[in-house]
């Protein structure tokens, strides 16, 4: 396993290696963008051209507060709004679970940037195969840590599920990495079947393009 090299100061590891895909000077459009971390990380890193969407008023009250050009928007219904190729990158960490129509947002998202970079956590994981198994009951993780009445998830997926959806959106997968809590990368797809990544990864970040891109 590859150990992802941490700034000093503590960032989320999905956040490091979605920066490390994008290119510096990016117009870039994070899209359920939270309290704005990301964006101010690749605007430190990268110099991007970045605008924000968040679904919480106070977040994007904070964002702004903070100098992030964010508007409140749903990603389910508001991205019919934005234009083809407006944006370098589309990205969506750690939120399509969270949608009503997630193969909507990711066509949406195809259609918007140039590419889509998308994070999630994996259901599929062994920690949360074991606790179902054994338990009966929906797993509550380090990764999942609500319970399922109180969860904001409403479409939890698997690595090889997340894999499926982009072939049905005919989406091409540039990049995929699979990683732990502690930022411990696994190997390539090539180098290790998905399979694998699919029962060890706790979440997942994939770099899309459409496949119909000249």
């Amino acid at each position: 396993m590859q150990e992802i090299v941490k700034p000093a100061r503590s960032i989320r590891v999905d956040h490091q290696l979605i920066a490390d895909m994008v290119a510096p000077g990016a117009r870039v459009l994070d899209v359920g963008c939270g309290d704005g971390a990301l964006l101010q990380l690749l605007a430190e890193t990268k110099d991007i051209d970045g605008r924000g969407m968040e679904i919480s008023r106070e977040r994007v009250n904070a964002c702004v507060a903070h100098g992030l050009s964010v508007i409140q928007g749903d990603a389910d219904r508001d991205l019919n709004d934005y234009p083809d190729d407006a944006f370098d990158y589309a990205i969506l960490s750690l939120t399509i679970q969270a949608t009503l129509q997630p193969k909507l947002v990711l066509a949406n998202l195809l259609r918007i940037g140039r590419r889509a970079i998308v994070s999630f956590p994996n259901f599929g994981h062994w920690q949360v195969r074991s606790r179902l198994l054994f338990t009966g009951r929906m797993p509550v993780t380090p990764n999942l840590p609500d319970a399922w009445y109180a969860s904001p998830n409403a479409h939890l997926c698997t690595i090889k599920d997340f894999d499926d959806l982009c072939r049905i959106v005919d989406a091409k997968v540039e990049r995929a990495v699979a990683f732990n809590s502690s930022g411990q990368q696994l190997g390539t797809w090539i180098r290790m079947p998905l399979t694998v990544h699919n029962f060890l990864g706790e979440k997942a970040v994939f770099m899309l393009t459409r496949r119909n891109t000249g």
